[in-house]
């Protein structure tokens, strides 16, 4: 995939934030060589969350976050200081920008305590260095102000406006980068790790009126392109298809892989001794915690009428008639529990902070998310004791197959436990209650 085309939600995000005025949206065309942030003498110009998709050399695609300044006291201030602590939730890594001529304060030891808190890798770059008596591309570690700083933060010093230092700056963007790669930020494949080569997959894709004309929607590509980087073989069909290749009673693939909205269908065509799952609980392990979701999957059954559910969906898109978020998982909920469950909704990158009045949450896959905000918001639903699942596992436990579901992770019956980012340690602790 060129990096040109590489999704977001697959690019390393590096956050910019400091304080106003400091040249957050300079040091962005700095780097990116040409003006794709607007910049102003005044300050306050960004006044809203700006994403800027490019590659950097020795990292890879990445996708900088611009953001509003950390001091800012315009009359909207508390909503814009609120999207910059959620672009903190995205970061992979994250540079704090600084006024070489003013240098550091109270605003930026705040900023550094809660990257450390968060667990989010940053830089600190000293700015407008031509300004200042501080001699230009200069970079060292040093620790932070942060009494939590447990690592060696690199300094460097660079001018947004003349452009020295920024070779300094992209190789330790690319240094920090590096010790940010693998599992814990990417997660594990989707599927890959489950094959050999050669091993065949059945990827069951039925017709879906939300996808664009012509196209399978990014979880069905990211899924074939997994499958086809681990040697092996992806076999596409529809629903209806399926029977046919289970005709031959020697056909016997390594996995089967639906789309969640079809486990019914699915479910009784496909031999007991074949693993079956959906494309929402890969993205479930790939993007997330599939232990916390699969225990949260399994509180459906102790929902009751009346009880309050959150769906939350990282898409914005137009619901359709019989949407699977908006229609179809309430009407699979109140059919389980036997009554009308109550909902709320969510969409689009705002995530609720009273996670706490809910009795479940369900989560979309996720695809349009990077796994740090995608585990964010994980972490945020068990820190308020409140059990989560995603789209796929409680469409298998409505339909009673989430332990077939489940099979090929051999995660049935078993408790979540602490992951890199601590997800799972509160609700596991609730359930021993």
């Amino acid at each position: 995939m060129s990096f040109d085309k590489t999704p977001r939600s697959n690019r390393i995000h590096i956050a910019i934030l400091g304080r106003m005025n400091s040249g957050k949206s300079s040091l962005i065309n700095a780097l990116a060589d040409q003006d794709v942030a607007i910049v102003s003498p005044v300050a306050g110009t960004t006044t809203d969350i700006v994403y800027k998709s490019m590659e950097i050399h020795g990292t890879g695609p990445v996708v900088f976050i611009d953001t509003p300044g950390i001091d800012d006291s315009s009359v909207l201030s508390e909503a814009r200081i609120a999207r910059t602590a959620r672009a903190i939730n995205k970061a992979d890594l994250a540079i704090v920008v600084v006024d070489a001529e003013h240098g550091e304060g109270e605003p930026e030891a705040e900023l550094y305590s809660r990257l450390e808190r968060r667990k989010v890798p940053y830089i600190v770059a000293m700015n407008k260095a031509d300004l200042s008596p501080k001699s230009l591309a200069v970079a060292d570690d040093r620790q932070s102000d942060a009494p939590e700083a447990s690592h060696a933060v690199p300094y460097v010093h660079v001018s947004a406006l003349t452009g020295r230092g920024r070779e300094q700056l992209l190789d330790a963007i690319s240094r920090v980068a590096a010790s940010v790669h693998g599992e814990a930020r990417v997660g594990p494949p989707i599927v890959g790790d489950l094959l050999n080569p050669g091993d065949t997959v059945v990827l069951v894709i039925p017709a879906d009126a939300q996808a664009p004309k012509g196209r399978l929607i990014l979880p069905q590509v990211q899924t074939i392109r997994d499958i086809l980087d681990h040697e092996a073989i992806a076999t596409a069909v529809r629903v209806e298809q399926l029977k046919q290749l289970f005709a031959d009673r020697g056909f016997l693939p390594r996995l089967v892989v639906t789309d969640s909205q079809a486990f019914a269908e699915v479910d009784p065509v496909v031999p007991g001794s074949v693993p079956m799952t959906s494309f929402s609980i890969l993205f479930a392990r790939h993007k997330g915690d599939l232990e916390l979701l699969a225990h949260g999957a399994r509180a459906i059954d102790r929902l009751k009428p009346g009880d309050l559910v959150l769906i939350s969906e990282a898409c914005t898109h137009h619901p359709i008639e019989d949407d699977i978020g908006t229609v179809k998982i309430p009407r699979l909920l109140n059919a389980k529990v036997g009554g009308e469950l109550r909902y709320e909704w969510q969409k689009g990158g705002d995530f609720p902070e009273d996670l706490g009045r809910f009795k479940l949450v369900i989560h979309c896959g996720g695809c349009m998310l990077n796994r740090r905000e995608m585990c964010s918001r994980l972490e945020a639903v068990a820190d308020a004791g409140v059990p989560v699942a995603n789209y796929g596992m409680a469409i298998a436990a409505c339909h009673g197959i989430l332990p077939r579901a489940l099979q090929p992770f051999g995660l049935w019956n078993k408790s979540p436990s602490a992951g890199a980012q601590g997800v799972g340690a509160p609700w596991q602790q609730q359930e021993s209650k």
